[in-house]
């Protein structure tokens, strides 16, 4: 099989830009046969694990995943497992994943439209929580204000923290983290009476009681409002995927021949950003480092008593890897007798039992998720883009053809009554201002000059002849001086017109700053009325009335 893919391609993904408007691509008519591709995929052949290929290693995978999310998700809620045959006995597996944090309804969207597939098509559904990364904000951007004069504030979820991954992300302030809901809702109480943080909130301190991490907190409370709304999934942290036999055994591939990950890698980057036109190195993501016998793999590297989050770096010694962040830490992997990883898989696991993290960077975790995971993979337009270098990399790594995915987003705005204005009012506005210096008399002939005076009409007369007579060397000057001074002197004229296009300029900037709070996509779910906000979200799921 060629072991080149073909070259990257610039792909245009939008949000959508009309409220209640959803971005499904391929379609929902298209998913179960999206889901059969990607299964012949996985059949046809591919890439050895040490011993067993890729769809045993799926089966594999599988097994595990199913097993321990459903452990996960028992610890706060039921996770139903007896309506799902496919957790005992691996079947379909549909698998969608996201930050644990307060997203906005275009990104929680992708959770329902993932319980609603995988009932339609006989999947069990699992939703990764993403808690390798790192809390971007301990604030959230929150309307208030009046629908006059709406404005937003930063309401402190937290007090600041350390910057480590989710996964090691303590409350910091219990005060602050349990008074979020009542500050919130007094925040947004002239804009939106009864929001939906009013009554999940007290789930998510509920689960603080539980586990101080605050990750857990916010992904394990949303999750239980889900059941609430009769969605049927699981869900399961990535540190967890991460712990894995199957996850090692993927790891030690890649790692034990990562001079040409790596190089397969930074081409498809290089490739991306020259398609992209992105000057910057550090988007979509940056290299990986080849500094011999150092070479960078695209995973992070922790301790359990200095959570901090490395890159992570390898070489070869002998018949070990050496698993490093440059910066104090080694680990030895020992290979097999023939050079291959296949006992590093032991090592890896044994790490994990030591307390040393090894978690997987965004385009290795999609790339786990979607060749060994799952039969779909639900992506947000983010993930999508940077999922075209995850194809290249499948292609020119394994030598496969990468499994489709499907693309997912959704606007909708906050239900408040606006007035409505665009830029084009504000422009429109500008010009007529700019015409009553420069063109007054146009509008003294469109109304009828208010004061029908022979003045008036001479001084229009007299710059129509100005005008009208060519410019020259000798006549600039006065001609330009003499058009001025007729512009000034027909002001009083239009000095009504002037004040009632100020108050509308002023009307339309009022507009257009309270538009700016109020249709921002990226608020999150909680805030909006429970009763819109789920009606909203199913209107958009296939099978739905409004599909």
């Amino acid at each position: 099989m060629n072991p080149r893919a073909d070259p990257l391609e610039y792909r245009r993904l939008r949000a959508p830009q009309q409220d209640g408007g959803a971005l499904v691509e391929p379609p929902w008519s298209r998913v179960g046969d999206l889901v059969a591709a990607n299964a012949r995929l996985r059949l046809s052949g591919g890439p050895d694990f040490y011993g067993i290929s890729l769809a045993a290693l799926a089966e594999e995978a599988r097994r595990e995943l199913l097993a321990e999310a459903a452990r996960y998700t028992a610890t706060y809620t039921d996770p139903g497992c007896e309506r799902w045959p496919g957790v005992e006995v691996p079947g379909k597996v549909f698998v969608a994943g996201h930050q644990p944090q307060l997203f906005h309804p275009g990104v929680w969207f992708k959770n329902f439209a993932l319980g609603r597939l995988a009932q339609q098509h006989g999947a069990v559904a699992v939703n990764l929580v993403i808690d390798s990364d790192t809390m971007k904000s301990h604030s959230v951007r929150v309307p208030g204000g009046s629908l006059a004069e709406p404005r937003a504030a930063m309401i402190p979820l937290d007090d600041p923290g350390p910057v480590v991954p989710f996964e090691e992300r303590s409350i910091s302030s219990r005060s602050v983290f349990e008074s979020f809901g009542e500050r919130t809702v007094e925040h947004l109480a002239g804009l939106i009476p009864d929001p939906l943080v009013r009554d999940y909130w007290p789930l998510a301190v509920a689960r603080s009681r539980q586990t101080a991490n605050l990750g857990e907190c916010l992904a394990q409370s949303r999750h239980q409002w889900e059941r609430r709304w009769g969605l049927q999934t699981l869900e399961i942290p990535q540190s967890r995927v991460c712990q894995l036999r199957s996850f090692a055994r993927f790891t030690a591939r890649l790692l034990s021949d990562l001079d040409k990950l790596a190089a397969v890698y930074n081409e498809a980057v290089r490739e991306y950003r020259r398609i992209h036109r992105i000057r910057s190195t550090a988007h979509p993501v940056p290299d990986l480092a080849v500094d011999p016998p150092w070479v960078e793999a695209p995973y992070w590297i922790w301790i359990r008593d200095d959570p901090r989050r490395r890159r992570l770096f390898v070489s070869r010694r002998g018949r070990h890897l050496v698993l490093s962040d440059r910066q104090g830490l080694e680990f030895p992997l020992e290979l097999s007798a023939t050079g291959d990883a296949g006992r590093a898989v032991e090592g890896i696991l044994e790490l994990g039992r030591r307390g040393v993290k090894l978690r997987s960077r965004a385009l290795v975790t999609t790339m786990f998720a979607r060749l060994v995971l799952g039969d779909l993979f639900l992506h947000g337009i983010g993930g999508a883009k940077y999922d075209q270098l995850t194809d290249a990399i499948i292609h020119r790594f394994f030598g496969v053809q990468p499994p489709g995915f499907l693309v997912l987003s959704a606007t909708i705005l906050l239900p408040a009554p606006r007035r409505r204005a665009g830029l084009e009012d504000a422009r429109r506005i500008q010009r007529q201002l700019r015409d009553l210096d420069y063109h007054p008399e146009t509008f003294l002939n469109a109304d009828g000059c208010p004061r029908p005076d022979c003045e008036a009409a001479a001084l229009i007369a007299a710059k129509k002849r100005w005008i009208s007579t060519p410019a020259t060397a000798e006549n600039a000057r006065t001609r330009w001086r003499e058009i001025r001074r007729i512009n000034a002197a027909l002001q009083p004229l239009v000095a009504e017109r002037r004040e009632a296009l100020l108050r509308e300029r002023a009307a339309v900037a009022a507009a257009l700053a309270a538009e700016a709070v109020l249709s921002w996509r990226e608020y999150a779910f909680c805030l909006y009325p429970e009763p819109f906000l789920r009606d909203a979200l199913t209107s958009l799921l296939p099978g739905s009335p409004a599909e």
